[in-house]
């Protein structure tokens, strides 16, 4: 099987290089009758050219992993019947998400288990007019576990650091970051929706360095997809994980309870925070990084409590 070639994120002559689009497929083939092709036979040719593409090695790879041909063909095809049937997500205020260039979109972390990261980058790319790639910054246990770290990569996360998400940000990118981290996702079902600690706010500095726009982006459903009410310590630190969650149905129902509750989803992206007129030392003023690390924060906070104040049900919005 051939290799996939790795492209730097800045070509040759200073211009960023950009992988072929595949994200936007072609228009139905039409059918020799004039009839559009049915579903079953467009899905069969694009499976095809994708295979075909794999053993030519037609596919490229950049300096991170990423490889959007397999993300777009393999990794988001799956999650598209979770995102539309069983959380039936509303994206709301998708024009604050530039079409190009480089932004840092921030947001709410919860539900146990991190789909929400998930369900934001298969909205960006599906919803968005631009269909743009969400560049997701994860904790560095993601990258340590097998296969999910090989993954993570190839649909174009890295680890959250400074230097890579200035390099992503620098290079055009729409770059996700969920700075409440593990705090985030693993509080318990009573702390539903109250914002924990946003870290010491790396990801203003790194958007005051690069003078990116912030959007904030608010998350309500995920909360409710496992009710957290327990927490078992000792297998948390026999796996090396940061908990062991106990909900309503996990671990008393076995691999069924791992099945997430089917909550109504509501994804709202704010008016984007911009950050470029600042001055080039910005990042270095520690009171400019909390007063905007606040400000992102109460944006989410506030939002969250309007959405749920609008919502009537937990599962039927």
């Amino acid at each position: 099987m051939a290799e996939a070639r790795v492209i730097p994120l800045h070509g040759p002559d200073g211009e960023r290089s950009r992988p072929r689009p595949r994200a936007v497929p072609d228009p139905e083939p039409e059918s020799e009758s004039g009839a559009p092709a049915a579903e079953w036979e467009r899905r069969l040719a694009d499976l095809l050219a994708f295979v075909r593409r794999r053993i030519e090695g037609d596919y490229q790879v950049d300096e991170f992993g990423f490889d959007p041909d397999l993300t777009d063909h393999v990794i988001m095809p799956p999650l598209r019947p979770l995102y539309e049937k069983w959380f039936r997500v509303e994206t709301i205020g998708l024009h604050h998400v530039p079409a190009e260039g480089g932004a840092l979109i921030v947001a709410n972390h919860s539900g146990t288990l991190p789909l929400d990261s998930v369900m934001t980058a298969y909205a960006v790319r599906a919803e968005h007019p631009a269909h743009r790639h969400l560049r997701m910054l994860g904790a560095d246990l993601v990258f340590r576990t097998p296969v999910l770290g090989a993954l993570a990569r190839k649909s174009g996360q890295t680890l959250a650091c400074n230097p890579d998400a200035e390099r992503l940000l620098r290079s055009g990118e729409l770059v996700g970051v969920w700075p409440e981290g593990f705090k985030g996702i693993g509080k318990p079902f009573k702390d539903r929706y109250k914002l924990q600690r946003f870290g010491r706010g790396g990801f203003v500095s790194a958007a005051l360095n690069t003078g990116v726009p912030i959007i904030p982006c608010s998350i309500v459903g995920a909360e409710e997809i496992y009710p957290k009410i327990g927490d078992l310590k000792a297998l948390a630190r026999l796996f090396g994980f940061p908990y062991f969650p106990i909900t309503p149905l996990f671990p008393w129902l076995g691999p069924l309870g791992a099945i997430p509750l089917p909550s109504k989803w509501y994804i709202e992206f704010g008016e984007p925070i911009t950050t470029d007129g600042y001055g080039e030392h910005a990042a270095d003023d520690p009171m400019l990084v909390f007063n905007l690390t606040d400000q992102v924060r109460e944006t989410i906070q506030q939002t969250l409590y309007r959405l749920l104040i609008q919502r009537r049900n937990v599962f039927l919005g």
